[in-house]
């Protein structure tokens, strides 16, 4: 045999063993494939013939099926929905008022007021204003038959008015806050929001003082704006004390030992967006127009107690400051940690507005800052991040 047929034979030799090769590879190939193709048809098979456990799973409480009658409570209303601290700002504005903040679990609505024709507009501005969107319409009467839901009369619940479960099936001793900002006169709009407030408060369903002690209802009222704050403590003009006041969280910082004046915040801070409190000069009828917590209001912070507030709020871009290099300065740390201690120390709420909304990462880690320092509430537009995301981590490029 000459060498080029030992060449040859080494040719076939090698072509044959790469056919088996492939051979090999290819029926790989192909048992590999039949095991995902029965993977997914045994995975179709459970979901259109469920085993029995499914079966009960899928069908349960409807007519016919296991469990009929039995897959809603009269409570359910916000089933599965847990309360977190934060409020939500401008509420009015979203697509869906009041039912987009409970469903994200806030505690705290916000709704800013007008008094024109004896009638209570809720909208920002004048220009927003329309004659179907009322305190009433968006506010009260949601709020009314949530609560008649929740409080049920039965045979097995015959007082419902008494017991007074509120809008969080979850935790029903939650109360939510209704805070109205009042936008035109408050002296003028006082008496008209004790007036539209009286199909709650016949119910019982109003967070109230007694003389003596705070009564927590479902629903807690606090005036913000121009609320005259001599009207809220008056006998007379808040005859049932179920409107608390908004106090300026500015006037009741408190140091550490030794230290007794505030740190100044930073010159100049700028306006961070449309998270305002106070009212547009050009827009208040009859008013002041003064703002969040300084209408007839007092400077000394004794005055304002559970009897009269519940929140404690101020401008954050006012109060501390602008931030500088995306980092809170330590005399800002001494500012916010003065408000929340002198805040809480009287038993009030504290909160903060007009909150740097962007870059998102520099809202995130104030929100983060405000948090761990015991903020009581965290005004928020975004509720979706505020209440689902794991904000405390940075997203941008800040």
């Amino acid at each position: 045999m000459n060498d080029h047929e030992i060449s040859d034979d080494k040719a076939v030799w090698a072509r044959g063993r790469s056919r088996k090769c492939l051979r090999l590879g290819r029926g790989v190939l192909v048992f590999l494939g039949l095991i995902q193709l029965f993977s997914v048809l045994g995975g179709l098979l459970i979901v259109f013939v469920p085993d029995g456990i499914h079966r009960i799973l899928d069908k349960w409480g409807q007519i016919g099926h296991i469990g009929e009658g039995l897959a809603t409570w009269p409570t359910d209303f916000s089933r599965g929905i847990l309360p977190v601290p934060c409020h939500s700002h401008n509420d009015y504005w979203r697509l869906v008022p009041l039912y987009s903040a409970i469903e994200a679990g806030c505690i705290s609505i916000e709704a800013d007021v007008w008094l024109f024709n004896e009638e209570l507009y809720v909208g920002h501005s004048l220009a927003s204003l329309t004659p179907n969107r009322t305190l009433a319409s968006l506010y009260i009467n949601p709020l009314l038959e949530i609560l008649q839901k929740q409080n049920p009369t039965t045979s097995f619940h015959p007082n419902g008015n008494i017991t007074r479960h509120g809008v969080f099936d979850t935790v029903p001793e939650q109360s939510l806050t209704l805070l109205i900002d009042f936008k035109t006169s408050g002296t003028l709009l006082f008496p008209h929001v004790v007036s539209a407030l009286e199909p709650l408060r016949s119910r019982n369903y109003l967070t109230r003082y007694d003389g003596k002690k705070v009564i927590n209802g479902p629903i807690t009222v606090v005036g913000t704006g121009n609320t005259p704050f001599n009207l809220v403590t008056s006998e007379s003009a808040n005859s049932h004390a179920d409107i608390f006041f908004d106090a300026p969280l500015e006037t009741m910082w408190e140091g550490a030992p030794g230290k007794k004046t505030p740190p100044r915040p930073h010159p100049e801070p700028p306006v961070y967006g449309a998270d305002i409190e106070a009212s547009n000069p050009e827009e208040v009828t009859g008013s002041n127009g003064l703002g969040q917590g300084k209408s007839n209001s007092s400077t000394d912070p004794s005055a304002y107690t559970t009897a009269n507030s519940f929140y404690a709020s101020v401008s954050f871009a006012q109060a501390v400051g602008h931030i500088q290099r995306g980092q809170l300065s330590d005399e800002q740390m001494d500012l916010i940690r003065g408000h929340i201690k002198g805040a809480q120390g009287r038993g009030l709420k504290a909160r903060y507005w007009e909150l740097p909304f962007w870059p998102i990462s520099l809202r995130n880690y104030v929100w983060d800052v405000l948090v761990k320092e015991g903020v009581d509430l965290l005004n928020v537009d975004d509720l979706k991040d505020a209440t689902k995301r794991d904000w405390s981590v940075k997203h941008s490029w800040w």
